[in-house]
């Protein structure tokens, strides 16, 4: 595995530890700017929106930049909006710096996920999307707990300057190991935005997609409410829940490696079965929530199917999308970040309901279920017109 591919998982570390940081910087911030708690809750909600946005955007204006350029310049605006979020005294430069380093970490994600691809044979195509995405499951497990650290010691403007910190070595060693030339889909002629589309919005892809949507909605509705989940359903106390958390990282780690070694020999199996263990597994939590032994079971075993489900379809994304060399990985970032943006949300609406804090996790299974639904019916199409869906 090239040493560059290792270089985008650091950078994508500290990203993600910027994007789910705040769930323990939240009550700092609100004192520190003076603003509500719904009004700090809205820097997350900002974040997932640029991600969504940002996203295709990003990955067209830096379409025909050699995939270092892109990568340095995204990184770069990343570094800086974080380091004016640390010295702003005010909520509105605050939102701002979220939103819009929220579309340079989505610029990012596009063009390291089609770029860690291109440097590797088809054989480690799988692994290096995992090693991709296994920068997001570490910063669950080492980075939002250190950041989490940080703000309770220092204040919150600390985590804010260790993430720009972590994002420095991973810009010096881009500058030396990743290729700086052309882009091979820029010579001699960029395929069209068209044509990309037409690949993207296209009958293979887009169930796929909206399959991708589901399960980080499931995923990220579940984890996001994790907390009052387990001190108020399970009766676990306050110190434990960072160690739950940890688990359910461990698990998404393993989950990832997982599926960078084995998603691409059985794709559908692998997606499948993950699915459905999946909708089984938030079911199961959501039954023996009170039980603390079961959940702490449940809790690494879910993240590690959570997350190998949500790797292995990013690489059938990208499998069966050669013809979109610029938006293939710009469309699998907007997917899963509209189902971590969604799924939150849809928690949120089912406890304000009055259901109880076991009422996100059955969100999640029902999202899952929806999930195997549109996996069954684009199986079922393909088989109809006669063609082999893998």
């Amino acid at each position: 595995m090239p040493f560059a591919v290792y270089v985008l998982g650091l950078a994508v570390f500290a990203q993600g530890t910027s994007e789910f940081m705040l769930s323990g910087l939240v009550s700092s911030i609100a004192a520190d700017l003076g603003v509500p708690l719904s009004a700090a809750g809205l820097l997350t909600s900002a974040f997932a929106v640029g991600m969504v946005i940002g996203a295709p955007l990003m990955a067209l204006f830096s379409r025909t930049w050699p995939r270092r350029r892109a990568l340095l310049f995204f990184l770069a605006v990343f570094v800086a909006v974080h380091i004016a979020g640390a010295l702003t005294p005010g909520y509105g430069v605050l939102l701002a710096t979220r939103f819009v380093g929220a579309i340079a970490n989505a610029g990012f994600w596009a063009v390291a996920l089609t770029a860690a691809v291109a440097m590797v044979p088809d054989r480690l195509k799988g692994r290096a999307t995992a090693v991709v995405v296994g920068g997001v499951t570490i910063a669950c497990v080492v980075g939002v707990p250190a950041g989490a650290v940080l703000g309770e010691r220092w204040g919150w403007r600390a985590a804010f300057w260790a993430v720009a910190a972590v994002s420095l070595p991973a810009f010096l060693a881009i500058l030396r190991s990743v290729p700086g030339g052309p882009r091979p889909e820029a010579v001699p002629a960029p395929v069209s935005v068209r044509d990309e589309l037409r690949v993207l919005t296209g009958p293979r892809l887009r169930p796929t997609l909206l399959t991708m949507a589901l399960v980080q909605g499931a995923t990220f509705c579940a984890f996001s409410y994790l907390e009052p989940l387990l001190t108020r359903a399970t009766g676990l106390g306050a110190a434990r829940v960072p160690a739950a958390l940890a688990l359910f990282g461990a698990g998404a780690f393993l989950g990832v490696t997982a599926a960078g070694r084995y998603a691409e020999r059985w794709p559908t199996a692998f997606v499948t079965y993950g699915m459905a263990a999946l909708a089984l597994g938030w079911s199961a939590l959501a039954l023996t929530a009170a039980r603390p032994l079961a959940v702490l079971a449940l809790i690494p075993l879910l993240g590690m199917l959570a997350f190998g489900t949500g790797t292995a379809l990013i690489t059938r994304v990208l499998a069966l999308a050669p013809g979109a060399p610029t938006l293939a990985g710009a469309f699998s970032t907007s997917a899963f970040n509209l189902g971590a943006a969604v799924g939150p949300w849809a928690g949120g609406l089912a406890l304000d309901a009055g259901l109880g804090h076991r009422a996100p996790v059955w969100v999640s299974a029902v999202l899952m279920a929806s999930a195997l639904a549109v996996a069954g019916v684009r199986r079922a199409d393909g088989t109809v017109s006669g063609v082999r869906v893998t």
